[in-house]
């Protein structure tokens, strides 16, 4: 791990306690602006209504954000990386094969509610606007206001939270200080700290059992906090969530306060068609400095979930759930990085969802739904975490079930809204998950086909081979990238490359393979001698998070065995050879097409098709690896699955 890494992990600083606010916020702290107006919806204002409703939303943050997030998921880290992915690379450890069902949906569900959370978070705070300007059309605005936002990903979450921070740090004393206003004239709702409220609320409300998809809008942004951990570090994530939870229950239940001496009329009757408990709080004066404060706040509100989505992706390629997509790293920090394919993906997405429900309240309806399934996730893989950790079960099995009662009831509550808008994040999560499980099956499908050879049984040929002047030389170096794990093995392709494709006449040949680490930061590597001065292999041990860059890698690999005199590189042929001329290194990379010799069942055929289409549209293994393209030869290999044994031919005279 990195220096600057690990700072960020084991220190407690007041700068990224800044940062943390601007990165990992956003999206739970701008829940305000919709939850209460969602509970109420056209509906009467009653007091015990609003009390339940905060009560209800108080132990919410609490149980769920405060105690399963802050305190106990974020002790789940992975070298200091959070999210589900990095949960499932820890728990892969205990060898539960299904295990990887939780993570793949639960990945894609996160990844689904990163389309809908910045176009509601957006529009709720745009939509201010219509207080002034009640006719005006929000929807250009909310779609440039997401331009903008999508467009300064490729600075990096350190400069975005360095310029979010100091808004974030408004937004939040701006909640506090407005809700403590409204307590001050109606402090009778501290009752609603009393947890009966809560339940009462489900009996009274006219939406009865239900109105708990509209409750759980507050804690939705807790599932992109861990997985922003790598980002800011479980420490700062943690003291700073101390003054925005304050904040936030300040806030509502300043909401609150206002609806109770409010009591029997409706948000309508108060604040227009756009009436909102949120801009209802402020005073006059203070309602355009609201609005702009809110709508910038509302732009922050979406990083917590694009980088969370990015630090997904990075994560689902390593564990082989995605295919290869091009990373960027543009902070020295190596948590930070940005996925430029992704972070348009999602842009897109999100405009889709702005044209299709123009309105934020009708986005309420759609929102949710698919990120309490991967927080239900989230509590499976804990609950195997926690066992790995030999945690005491009479403390994991009630721990346990009271989320997953907790979590399973939010998920019967948000199942109403299926219809209702709810079916759209449901529809990307299922995609979603098709990719992962198609390229996850494909490439075990994949493993098991290839064939494994000895080195041991061609080491006499390829000694021979590499000394043949008969043949012209291919390459003075000629460097083949291998999936075999073992030192003594190689595919057979590779030989069959080297030795009858067309025979490959090369000074020294090697073998490179990469092995992905469960662990996000180690760039280790070990260089074997199988040939003396004819053919070596390098094991690149790299950290999930760390990026493949084999040529860089390769090289720094070759100057120290240079430079410790355990090979020689110089070209071979004599007049260079005298002035020390460096040889030429040539990669090269097998591609595989299905062949029509294989004989597949029906679901073996659509996962394979489906993994060569999605093949065609992801990097390039040569981009993947970091390879000079001018240095590298693609061969095409037929992949050959369940070949048939007797085809029945007979010979005729």
């Amino acid at each position: 791990m990195s220096t600057s890494h690990k700072n960020l992990h084991s220190k407690l600083t007041l700068g990224g306690l800044l940062i943390t606010l601007g990165i990992i916020y956003g999206d739970i702290g701008t829940s305000p602006l919709y939850v209460m107006k969602a509970i109420l919806g056209d509906h009467i204002i009653n007091a015990d209504v609003v009390l339940g409703g905060i009560s209800c939303v108080f132990w919410t943050l609490t149980l769920q954000t405060t105690i399963k997030y802050v305190i106990i998921t974020l002790s789940a880290d992975n070298h200091g990386e959070g999210g589900i992915f990095a949960l499932y690379a820890l728990v892969k450890k205990t060898k539960i094969q299904w295990l990887i069902v939780p993570a793949i949906i639960g990945g894609s569900a996160l990844l689904a509610d990163g389309i809908i959370t910045p176009p509601i978070s957006v529009s709720s705070a745009v939509e201010g606007i219509r207080t002034y300007y009640p006719e005006i059309n929000t929807i250009p605005i909310v779609i440039g206001i997401l331009f903008v936002l999508f467009t300064i990903q490729q600075f990096g979450t350190k400069l975005v939270g360095k310029f979010f921070a100091p808004m974030m740090l408004i937004w939040f004393s701006m909640l506090g200080i407005l809700g403590l206003i409204q307590i001050t004239k109606h402090p009778e709702v501290f009752k609603a700290f009393n947890p009966y409220y809560a339940y009462h609320l489900l009996s009274i409300h006219p939406d009865g059992f239900f109105v708990l998809g509209f409750v759980f809008l507050c804690t939705t942004g807790a599932e992109a906090l861990y997985s922003d951990m790598g980002h800011c570090g479980r420490k700062n994530i943690r003291i700073s969530w101390i003054f925005v939870k304050t904040t936030l229950v300040l806030n509502y239940f300043g909401q609150a306060a206002y609806l109770i001496h409010h009591e029997g009329q409706t948000l309508q009757s108060l604040g227009g068609s756009n009436g909102n408990p949120f801009y209802l709080i402020m005073a006059d004066w203070f309602q355009p400095i609201g609005i702009v404060i809110a709508t910038l706040a509302a732009v922050i509100a979406s990083q917590a979930l694009i980088s969370g989505s990015f630090t997904l992706i990075n994560e689902a390629m390593r564990l082989n759930f995605w295919p290869k997509v091009k990373i960027k790293y543009p902070t020295e920090l190596k948590g930070q990085l940005y996925i430029p394919s992704i972070n348009w993906l999602l842009f897109f997405g999100c405009v889709g969802i702005v044209l299709h429900f123009e309105e934020s309240s009708n986005m309420e309806h759609a929102y949710g739904l698919a990120i309490i399934l991967c927080m239900i996730m989230t509590t499976i893989l804990l609950n195997f975490y926690l066992i790995m950790k030999r945690v005491k079960l009479y403390f994991i099995v009630p721990l346990i079930t009271i989320y997953l009662l907790i979590e399973l009831s939010f998920l019967a509550a948000n199942i109403t809204k299926f219809s209702e808008g709810g079916y759209v994040t449901l529809i990307i999560a299922m995609v979603l998950i098709s990719i992962m499980t198609i390229w996850y099956l494909a490439k075990k499908i994949n493993k098991n086909y290839t064939k494994i050879v000895k080195i041991d049984d061609y080491k006499k040929v390829l000694k021979e081979l590499s000394a043949d002047l008969s043949i012209p030389k291919y390459a003075t170096h000629l460097v083949y990238m291998t999936n075999a794990n073992r030192v003594d093995e190689i595919e057979e392709k590779v030989m069959y490359s080297i030795l009858q494709k067309r025979p490959k006449r090369a000074d020294i040949y090697w073998f490179v393979h990469v092995n992905i680490l469960t662990e996000p930061y180690k760039t280790e590597y070990k260089v074997s001698e199988i040939i003396k001065d004819d053919l070596y292999r390098v094991d690149f041990n790299l950290g999930f998070r760390e990026p493949t860059k084999i040529s860089l890698m390769f090289k720094e690999v070759i100057k120290d065995m240079v430079k410790k005199g355990e090979v020689d590189i110089t070209s071979r042929y004599e007049s260079l050879n005298k002035n020390n001329i460096i040889g030429d290194f040539k990669f090269v990379l097998s591609e595989k097409f299905l062949s029509n010799d294989s004989d597949l069942l029906w679901h073996e055929k659509l996962i394979m098709n489906s993994y060569f289409l999605i093949k065609k549209l992801s990097l390039s293994e040569e981009s993947a690896f970091g390879l000079d393209s001018s240095s590298v030869k693609i061969e095409k290999f037929p992949m050959v699955l369940h070949a048939p044994e007797n085809i029945g031919l007979t010979r005729v005279k």
